[in-house]
């Protein structure tokens, strides 16, 4: 039988005293009420009401019944009210899954902000470079680089994003000048590892024209951070984000190879994407789109161009804007 009507209207009975006064406040009428509690004591195998002409009195096991089942309904109403408290106040656990350069340059400098802002927040934080299912892994938001390839997902682009090919001034300074990608076979290029076998960066010129270059070096890993310091350490060329790249060209600690070519190794849409599950839009994640689309804008100089380093701290976040399914799936 169905449990919890029936004993949703044994309580009303107890704390109302009469089966008509039950029934009108919620909306029975007084057999159908009769019909239930008769059904519940059927269940149960023992009679919980004495009744009478003039009143109502509980048994030995309907007093033992009913102090347990209104804490089981008191229970209940807590769970529905906690659950209906996590679509209006961002509270409980965020699981996060990010790329590991964009999360450990600018994801991971900008949490103590968001935290400070909600304290009833905790974020569970995983960092790799590989794909994750949003389901199986029970991630809410996951930063991504590149296009969106599952249409049950929503993406939301924080960031545009290109290609640019570096090198330190100690590497190029000592090797072969660089005039065409195919100069790059004859130096030591540091490569992203995508999967077995030879690495190919892929150009297109000002004519739409594209070539693929196999190159090779001394290094290769699926960790950017780890790519982009030994690059700056002078050890090779590298294909990094232009985010992660920009500060240290401006400083002088690299130098931009080729800048009329786009440059990948995947594909060009490099952007970077919040993605998460179109089920999922609970009042923390929500918050947490927020505060991401307000972390990457107050990086953003006037040109438009993203940098590592905030020139300004994220603006107070409310409700996020309504997303669209245009984005991520591979990242870096």
């Amino acid at each position: 039988m169905d449990w919890l009507q029936p004993m949703r209207i044994f309580v009303s009975v107890v704390q109302n005293g009469s089966l008509s006064s039950a029934g009108r406040q919620l909306g029975l009428s007084p057999a159908s009420v009769s019909r239930h509690i008769s059904a519940l004591e059927a269940g149960l195998g023992c009679r919980l009401i004495n009744r009478s002409s003039r009143k109502l009195t509980l048994t030995e096991a309907g007093a033992l019944y009913f102090d347990k089942v209104e804490q089981i309904l008191h229970q209940i109403a807590d769970a529905n009210e906690s659950v209906a408290e996590l679509q209006t106040v961002p509270r409980g656990t965020l699981r996060v899954h990010s790329r590991m350069l964009v999360g450990h340059l600018i994801v991971i400098p900008a949490l103590p902000g968001f935290l400070a802002r909600h304290p009833d927040l905790k974020v569970d934080l995983l960092l790799s470079n590989h794909t994750v299912d949003l389901v199986e892994r029970n991630i809410d938001i996951d930063i991504r680089i590149g296009k969106l390839v599952d249409s049950s997902l929503v993406g939301k682009r924080l960031a545009k994003s290109e290609r640019w090919l570096c090198a330190a001034p100690a590497y190029l300074d000592t090797r072969p000048a660089i005039a065409s990608p195919a100069d790059l076979t004859r130096h030591n290029c540091l490569t992203y590892r995508i999967s077995v076998g030879q690495t190919v960066w892929r150009f297109i010129d000002d004519g739409a024209t594209m070539q693929e270059v196999p190159v090779a070096g001394s290094l290769q890993s699926d960790n950017g951070l780890a790519l982009l310091n030994a690059t700056l350490a002078g050890l090779g060329i590298a294909l990094m984000p232009d985010w992660a790249v920009r500060d240290a060209l401006a400083e002088g600690r690299l130098r931009r190879l080729l800048p009329h070519f786009r440059v990948s190794h995947i594909e060009f849409d490099n952007g970077v994407y919040a993605v998460y599950q179109r089920s999922h839009t609970s009042a923390k994640v929500r918050a947490f789109i927020d505060f991401l689309e307000a972390t990457f804008a107050q990086r953003r100089d006037a040109a438009g161009t993203l940098r590592t380093q905030p020139t300004s701290l994220p603006p107070s976040t409310g409700s996020t804007t309504p997303v669209t399914n245009t984005a991520s799936s591979d990242a870096r």
